[in-house]
Protein backbone atom coordinates (compact mmCIF):
# COMPACT_ATOMS: atom_id res chain seq x y z
CA UNK A 1 0.00 0.00 0.00
CA UNK A 2 1.08 3.19 -0.94
CA UNK A 3 2.15 6.10 1.94
CA UNK A 4 0.16 8.82 2.27
CA UNK A 5 2.57 11.50 1.52
CA UNK A 6 2.50 9.56 -2.12
CA UNK A 7 -0.81 9.60 -2.73
CA UNK A 8 -2.55 12.32 -4.90
CA UNK A 9 -3.07 15.18 -2.70
CA UNK A 10 -7.23 14.76 -3.60
CA UNK A 11 -6.91 11.07 -1.72
CA UNK A 12 -5.06 12.82 1.73
CA UNK A 13 -7.71 15.85 1.56
CA UNK A 14 -9.19 15.61 5.37
CA UNK A 15 -13.12 16.07 5.57
CA UNK A 16 -13.93 18.75 7.45
CA UNK A 17 -17.02 16.42 8.73
CA UNK A 18 -18.01 14.66 11.51
CA UNK A 19 -20.47 11.56 11.86
CA UNK A 20 -22.59 10.96 15.31
CA UNK A 21 -24.88 8.50 15.04
CA UNK A 22 -28.82 8.92 15.16
CA UNK A 23 -30.76 5.90 17.08
CA UNK A 24 -34.59 6.05 16.34
CA UNK A 25 -36.40 7.75 18.88
CA UNK A 26 -40.39 6.13 18.54
CA UNK A 27 -42.36 4.18 16.47
CA UNK A 28 -44.96 6.21 14.68
CA UNK A 29 -46.88 4.37 12.48
CA UNK A 30 -46.65 0.66 11.17
CA UNK A 31 -49.35 -0.69 9.01
CA UNK A 32 -50.61 -3.84 10.91
CA UNK A 33 -50.55 -7.21 12.19
CA UNK A 34 -48.07 -7.90 9.35
CA UNK A 35 -45.29 -5.75 11.61
CA UNK A 36 -43.93 -7.51 14.52
CA UNK A 37 -41.20 -6.44 17.26
CA UNK A 38 -40.83 -3.04 15.73
CA UNK A 39 -40.30 -1.59 19.57
CA UNK A 40 -36.85 -3.79 19.65
CA UNK A 41 -35.39 -0.92 16.87
CA UNK A 42 -35.25 1.43 20.12
CA UNK A 43 -33.31 -0.43 21.55
CA UNK A 44 -29.52 -0.64 22.27
CA UNK A 45 -27.83 -2.28 19.54
CA UNK A 46 -23.96 -2.54 18.97
CA UNK A 47 -24.07 -1.39 15.00
CA UNK A 48 -22.75 -4.02 13.92
CA UNK A 49 -24.23 -7.27 12.19
CA UNK A 50 -23.88 -10.17 14.27
CA UNK A 51 -24.46 -13.80 14.11
CA UNK A 52 -26.96 -14.12 16.97
CA UNK A 53 -29.03 -11.04 17.70
CA UNK A 54 -29.55 -10.18 21.32
CA UNK A 55 -33.42 -9.27 20.58
CA UNK A 56 -35.83 -10.46 17.74
CA UNK A 57 -35.62 -8.17 14.21
CA UNK A 58 -38.66 -6.60 12.80
CA UNK A 59 -40.31 -8.37 10.88
CA UNK A 60 -42.95 -7.01 7.73
CA UNK A 61 -45.00 -8.99 6.04
CA UNK A 62 -45.69 -8.63 2.24
CA UNK A 63 -46.44 -4.59 1.58
CA UNK A 64 -46.05 -3.92 5.17
CA UNK A 65 -44.50 -1.13 6.18
CA UNK A 66 -43.18 1.73 9.37
CA UNK A 67 -42.65 4.73 9.83
CA UNK A 68 -39.55 5.59 12.34
CA UNK A 69 -38.81 9.93 13.86
CA UNK A 70 -35.23 9.91 15.00
CA UNK A 71 -36.17 13.12 16.59
CA UNK A 72 -34.87 15.73 15.19
CA UNK A 73 -33.57 17.10 11.79
CA UNK A 74 -30.65 15.35 9.97
CA UNK A 75 -28.38 16.10 6.90
CA UNK A 76 -27.10 12.40 6.47
CA UNK A 77 -27.91 8.53 5.54
CA UNK A 78 -29.73 5.99 7.03
CA UNK A 79 -28.13 2.61 7.81
CA UNK A 80 -30.39 -0.80 7.80
CA UNK A 81 -28.95 -3.78 9.20
CA UNK A 82 -30.31 -7.26 8.34
CA UNK A 83 -29.83 -10.38 10.14
CA UNK A 84 -29.05 -14.06 9.52
CA UNK A 85 -32.00 -15.64 7.99
CA UNK A 86 -32.63 -19.18 6.80
CA UNK A 87 -33.27 -18.10 3.53
CA UNK A 88 -30.83 -16.42 1.69
CA UNK A 89 -33.58 -15.30 -0.97
CA UNK A 90 -33.24 -11.52 0.36
CA UNK A 91 -36.31 -9.51 -0.34
CA UNK A 92 -36.35 -5.51 -1.53
CA UNK A 93 -37.87 -2.41 0.20
CA UNK A 94 -38.90 0.54 -0.74
CA UNK A 95 -37.35 3.42 1.44
CA UNK A 96 -38.86 6.97 2.45
CA UNK A 97 -37.24 9.74 3.88
CA UNK A 98 -39.11 12.91 5.09
CA UNK A 99 -38.82 16.20 7.01
CA UNK A 100 -42.15 15.47 8.27
CA UNK A 101 -44.89 11.77 8.61
CA UNK A 102 -46.90 13.30 5.52
CA UNK A 103 -43.63 13.54 3.45
CA UNK A 104 -43.06 9.71 3.63
CA UNK A 105 -46.01 8.97 2.61
CA UNK A 106 -46.12 10.68 -0.57
CA UNK A 107 -45.10 8.99 -4.19
CA UNK A 108 -42.90 11.28 -6.08
CA UNK A 109 -44.53 13.66 -8.31
CA UNK A 110 -47.60 14.29 -5.66
CA UNK A 111 -47.79 17.26 -4.78
CA UNK A 112 -44.65 18.79 -5.33
CA UNK A 113 -42.74 15.21 -3.60
CA UNK A 114 -39.20 14.96 -5.60
CA UNK A 115 -35.73 12.83 -6.09
CA UNK A 116 -33.90 16.32 -7.13
CA UNK A 117 -30.66 16.70 -5.58
CA UNK A 118 -31.05 13.14 -2.97
CA UNK A 119 -33.06 10.64 -3.13
CA UNK A 120 -35.34 10.52 -0.96
CA UNK A 121 -38.06 7.81 -2.28
CA UNK A 122 -36.24 4.49 -3.56
CA UNK A 123 -36.50 0.47 -3.68
CA UNK A 124 -33.39 -1.26 -3.29
CA UNK A 125 -32.15 -5.41 -2.04
CA UNK A 126 -31.22 -6.16 0.88
CA UNK A 127 -28.10 -8.27 1.44
CA UNK A 128 -28.20 -11.01 4.44
CA UNK A 129 -26.34 -10.87 6.66
CA UNK A 130 -24.95 -6.75 6.16
CA UNK A 131 -25.78 -3.15 6.21
CA UNK A 132 -27.19 -1.71 3.61
CA UNK A 133 -26.53 2.51 3.49
CA UNK A 134 -29.61 4.73 2.09
CA UNK A 135 -28.85 8.78 1.50
CA UNK A 136 -27.52 11.09 1.76
CA UNK A 137 -30.62 13.41 1.81
CA UNK A 138 -32.41 15.54 4.58
CA UNK A 139 -34.86 14.12 7.19
CA UNK A 140 -36.19 13.19 10.58
CA UNK A 141 -38.79 10.47 9.66
CA UNK A 142 -37.89 7.23 7.63
CA UNK A 143 -40.19 4.94 6.10
CA UNK A 144 -39.91 1.52 5.10
CA UNK A 145 -41.99 -1.10 3.20
CA UNK A 146 -41.51 -4.74 2.11
CA UNK A 147 -41.68 -4.06 -1.68
CA UNK A 148 -41.68 -8.05 -1.96
CA UNK A 149 -44.85 -9.87 -2.46
CA UNK A 150 -43.77 -13.41 -1.56
CA UNK A 151 -40.78 -12.78 1.23
CA UNK A 152 -40.70 -11.24 4.94
CA UNK A 153 -38.33 -8.35 5.58
CA UNK A 154 -36.20 -8.69 8.98
CA UNK A 155 -34.57 -5.79 10.30
CA UNK A 156 -31.99 -6.37 13.25
CA UNK A 157 -30.98 -2.35 13.41
CA UNK A 158 -31.79 1.02 11.85
CA UNK A 159 -29.87 4.09 12.89
CA UNK A 160 -29.46 7.54 11.09
CA UNK A 161 -25.96 8.96 10.51
CA UNK A 162 -25.94 12.83 10.87
CA UNK A 163 -22.92 14.46 9.01
CA UNK A 164 -22.08 18.08 10.39
CA UNK A 165 -19.22 20.46 11.03
CA UNK A 166 -18.29 20.14 14.67
CA UNK A 167 -17.76 23.75 15.68
CA UNK A 168 -19.29 25.88 18.52
CA UNK A 169 -22.15 27.77 18.84
CA UNK A 170 -20.30 31.44 19.81
CA UNK A 171 -22.74 33.80 19.21
CA UNK A 172 -26.42 33.57 20.85
CA UNK A 173 -29.86 34.94 21.80
CA UNK A 174 -32.30 34.49 24.37
CA UNK A 175 -35.43 36.52 25.04
CA UNK A 176 -38.53 36.43 27.58
CA UNK A 177 -40.23 34.69 24.44
CA UNK A 178 -39.86 31.08 24.14
CA UNK A 179 -40.82 30.59 21.07
CA UNK A 180 -38.74 33.34 19.44
CA UNK A 181 -35.88 31.49 21.34
CA UNK A 182 -36.81 27.66 19.88
CA UNK A 183 -37.26 29.89 16.27
CA UNK A 184 -33.67 31.48 16.25
CA UNK A 185 -32.15 27.73 17.63
CA UNK A 186 -33.88 26.59 14.53
CA UNK A 187 -32.78 29.00 12.20
CA UNK A 188 -28.72 28.19 13.63
CA UNK A 189 -29.56 24.84 13.28
CA UNK A 190 -30.59 24.72 9.69
CA UNK A 191 -27.84 26.95 8.80
CA UNK A 192 -25.54 25.02 10.85
CA UNK A 193 -26.85 21.58 8.81
CA UNK A 194 -26.73 23.56 5.36
CA UNK A 195 -22.44 24.19 6.17
CA UNK A 196 -21.50 20.32 4.52
CA UNK A 197 -18.48 20.54 2.02
CA UNK A 198 -19.79 23.79 0.83
CA UNK A 199 -22.45 26.09 1.92
CA UNK A 200 -25.93 24.87 0.54
CA UNK A 201 -29.54 26.12 -0.03
CA UNK A 202 -30.80 23.20 1.69
CA UNK A 203 -29.64 19.78 2.70
CA UNK A 204 -32.33 17.71 0.39
CA UNK A 205 -33.96 19.05 -2.66
CA UNK A 206 -31.36 21.98 -3.59
CA UNK A 207 -27.52 20.59 -2.58
CA UNK A 208 -26.12 23.72 -4.51
CA UNK A 209 -24.25 27.04 -4.07
CA UNK A 210 -26.26 29.56 -4.66
CA UNK A 211 -24.68 32.78 -4.14
CA UNK A 212 -27.50 35.30 -3.68
CA UNK A 213 -28.71 32.66 -1.42
CA UNK A 214 -26.15 32.85 0.71
CA UNK A 215 -26.28 36.37 1.99
CA UNK A 216 -28.41 35.37 4.91
CA UNK A 217 -26.74 32.39 5.47
CA UNK A 218 -23.50 34.19 5.87
CA UNK A 219 -25.10 36.37 8.24
CA UNK A 220 -26.09 33.52 10.01
CA UNK A 221 -22.58 32.11 10.18
CA UNK A 222 -21.36 35.50 10.94
CA UNK A 223 -23.37 35.83 14.50
CA UNK A 224 -23.62 32.35 15.44
CA UNK A 225 -20.23 30.86 14.07
CA UNK A 226 -17.99 33.69 13.49
CA UNK A 227 -15.65 33.28 10.84
CA UNK A 228 -15.88 29.47 8.55
CA UNK A 229 -13.96 28.50 5.61
CA UNK A 230 -17.19 27.18 4.06
CA UNK A 231 -17.81 30.47 2.95
CA UNK A 232 -14.72 31.15 1.19
CA UNK A 233 -14.95 27.82 -0.03
CA UNK A 234 -18.03 27.93 -1.45
CA UNK A 235 -17.19 31.43 -3.37
CA UNK A 236 -14.32 30.56 -4.78
CA UNK A 237 -15.49 27.13 -6.15
CA UNK A 238 -18.28 29.13 -7.99
CA UNK A 239 -15.87 31.32 -9.17
CA UNK A 240 -13.44 28.98 -10.86
CA UNK A 241 -16.24 26.87 -12.19
CA UNK A 242 -17.54 30.08 -13.92
CA UNK A 243 -16.28 31.25 -17.23
CA UNK A 244 -15.08 35.07 -17.62
CA UNK A 245 -17.46 35.65 -19.82
CA UNK A 246 -20.69 34.09 -17.69
CA UNK A 247 -22.21 35.00 -14.65
CA UNK A 248 -22.22 33.34 -11.70
CA UNK A 249 -24.81 31.23 -11.06
CA UNK A 250 -26.17 32.50 -14.27
CA UNK A 251 -27.35 35.68 -12.69
CA UNK A 252 -25.80 38.95 -12.85
CA UNK A 253 -26.61 40.11 -9.33
CA UNK A 254 -25.29 36.49 -7.91
CA UNK A 255 -22.24 37.28 -9.32
CA UNK A 256 -22.41 40.86 -7.45
CA UNK A 257 -23.62 39.21 -4.12
CA UNK A 258 -19.73 37.59 -4.01
CA UNK A 259 -17.92 41.21 -3.33
CA UNK A 260 -19.79 41.82 -0.11
CA UNK A 261 -19.45 38.55 1.22
CA UNK A 262 -15.82 37.79 0.82
CA UNK A 263 -15.40 41.14 2.25
CA UNK A 264 -17.57 40.10 5.67
CA UNK A 265 -15.64 36.73 5.64
CA UNK A 266 -12.30 38.21 5.65
CA UNK A 267 -11.78 39.62 9.57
Amino acid sequence: MPRASSQPRAAREKSALTSYIIQPKRIVWTSGKDVGSSENLLKPHSGQAVLIEPVPPLVMGPSAGIVIDFGVEIAGSVELFTPMTKDKDMPSVRVRTGESVAETMVDVGVRGAQNDHALRDQTLRLPWLGKTTVGPSGFRFLRIDNADPKVNVELSQVRAVLTLRDIPYVGSFKCYDERLNKIWETGAYTVHLNMQDFLWDGIKRDRLVWLGDMHPEVSVINCVFGHNEVVPKSLDMTRDVTPVTAWMNGISSYSMWAIPQRSRQTF
